[in-house]
């Protein structure tokens, strides 16, 4: 089986710390070759100058595509295209085009008054650019806003339609939640090629599930029990590894053809499941100056 194409999300940093940790990341992920990398945007956008900066240093110093994402949360139609300029200026050619989550406290997402209403917006005027690759958000399980169990492949299909390139999946920790997904895609017309699986390595099994609950992907009984007894032995990495190892491959068997990997700026579980699927380093990288 021939190794897939892979691609890294990261976030931008708000410490020096954090920035370090980014920056260690990078290096140690680049020399695998993704076929792109992309950086986050803060709920209610409150990253986004530390998004640009990490966007635009990614690709002048490692050489990377990078996909920066962009919301509509929280900014006028004219400044959210403004930041979408930027990057064109800078040479970044991708964009993740998101709805965005609303700022702490505000509830639901209200559209600023003279924002972009919804992705499918956002989406539609980035296409008529004609500057970008546009990347979307994909929900293998229902989303929590979801009007129904058939809304989310509904909707996804109104955002190729806008004019969306590729789409990335919130994560998931069985691969048949996603073969599920995919075959709905497909009936509703949708090239799943198009489509490819967030994955997102455990590094701590207590905190990827509450971010798990939080963003309404299920967490099998059979993982609590898994992490329970692989934490007695001192065994979580091993098991972590296994585990997001096993997940891939059986993506990769089923025939999809690509994976994209929730970094969380800790490389080296990433690191090594991509060692294991036969990703291995084409080049060496200097360090930042």
């Amino acid at each position: 089986m021939p190794a897939p194409r892979i691609s890294f999300e990261f976030f931008p940093p708000k410490t020096l710390e954090a920035s370090f940790r980014l920056w260690e990341t990078v290096r140690m992920l680049a020399p695998l070759n993704p076929e792109f990398v992309s950086v986050t945007y803060g709920a209610g956008g409150t990253t986004r100058q530390l998004t640009h900066e990490a966007v635009t240093t990614i690709g002048r110093e490692f050489g990377l595509r990078v996909a920066a994402h962009l919301t509509c949360v929280d900014a006028t139609r004219d400044e959210t295209l403004a930041i979408a300029e930027s990057y064109a200026r800078a040479g970044v050619s991708d964009i993740v085009a998101l709805r965005g989550d609303p700022p702490k406290g505000q509830g639901g997402f209200r559209p600023h008054p003279d924002g972009f209403a919804s992705s499918l917006d956002l989406i539609a005027a980035l296409k008529e650019t004609g500057k970008f690759t546009i990347r979307v958000g994909a929900y293998p399980e229902r989303h929590p806003e979801a009007a129904d169990d058939g809304a989310d492949i509904a909707w996804l299909k109104r955002k190729f339609e806008a004019g969306a390139d590729q789409a990335i999946t919130q994560f998931f920790f069985e691969a048949e939640t996603f073969l599920r997904f995919r075959d709905a895609a497909e009936k509703a017309g949708i090239d799943a090629s198009r489509i490819t699986p967030g994955i997102i390595p455990i590094e701590n099994w207590s905190g990827i599930r509450r971010f798990a609950l939080a963003s309404g992907a299920s967490v099998p009984a059979w993982l609590d029990d898994a992490f329970e007894k692989a934490a007695r032995d001192g065994r979580e990495d091993l098991l972590a590894t296994a585990l997001c190892t096993e997940l891939c491959d059986t993506l990769l068997a089923e025939g999809v053809p690509a994976l994209h990997f929730y970094t969380l700026n800790r490389p080296t579980l990433t690191r090594d499941v991509c060692f294991a699927l036969g990703v291995t380093p084409e080049v060496t990288l200097q360090n930042v100056a």
